[in-house]
């Protein structure tokens, strides 16, 4: 618990994979930390939205987040239930981030997206039919589990 308030005074320290990591982290140990995932999630948002004249020195860190990287972030959020107006806005942005990364998952990442979006009923018919689309594509390399995880969503 004490880790928290520091970790939200610095995210602006942190990179994609460094908040990526910590919010599966706290998700993968149980450990409620709904001030933290707010925080992850406004920041991300504020962003996403920031053009580079209005904040020259910000790194647009949504941007910067690869496929394992959204996937588990998503997989995260869902998992705990951590479903806000903050984080409706910042999974709004990492779909749009997600379809034009789509190419670069794997099977178990795309999974675990569509897994995540569709346990929030967080629905988004273009990255719902996209990840479809390249799912049936891949769907040789799928296990049995992400085959399951996909019919599921």
């Amino acid at each position: 618990d004490a880790m928290i308030p520091t970790a939200i005074e610095k995210l602006d320290e942190f990179n994609s994979q460094n908040l990526a990591n910590t919010v599966w982290a706290y998700t993968t140990v149980r450990h409620p930390a709904p001030d933290l995932f707010d925080a992850v999630a406004a920041t991300l948002t504020v962003t996403a939205t920031m053009s580079d004249t209005t904040n020259s020195n910000s790194e647009n860190k949504i941007s910067t987040f690869n496929s394992q990287a959204i996937a588990n972030t998503v997989w995260s959020y869902a998992t705990k239930g951590h479903y806000t107006a903050n984080s409706k806005i910042f999974l709004d942005a990492l779909a749009t981030l997600a379809i034009s990364k789509l190419d670069s998952f794997n099977s178990q990442e795309l999974a675990i997206t569509l897994w995540g979006y569709a346990t929030l009923n967080h629905y988004l018919p273009e990255l719902f039919d996209a990840i479809l689309h390249l799912a049936i594509q891949k769907l040789p390399s799928f296990k049995s589990q992400e085959i399951a995880n996909t019919v599921w969503a």
